[in-house]
């Protein structure tokens, strides 16, 4: 599947951006079909970073999913990046 098809969009929540501050995580929506690997490897193709771990919920329909990142490169920077801050 194609990295851009499984990553739908970031969320840029009062709760997400306290994650990128605090724990280095990033919330995106992403495909139903798609599995942690699955994320993982488009995460780290599309924003040329490591992520270290990944989890999802269904919540309202929507699947998202937490992806913390290595500490070479912060979330915040990714964000800076995609314009959400």
């Amino acid at each position: 599947m194609d990295p851009y098809q499984i990553i739908k969009h970031p969320l840029s929540t009062e709760k997400s951006i306290r994650l990128m501050e605090s724990e280095n995580k990033m919330v995106f929506v992403v495909d139903m079909k798609a599995n942690a690997r699955e994320i993982k490897k488009s995460v780290e193709e599309i924003f040329n970073a490591k992520v270290s771990k990944v989890n999802t919920f269904i919540v309202n329909g929507q699947k998202r999913a937490y992806v913390k990142f290595s500490l070479e490169k912060p979330a915040i920077d990714i964000a800076t990046q995609l314009g959400l801050i």
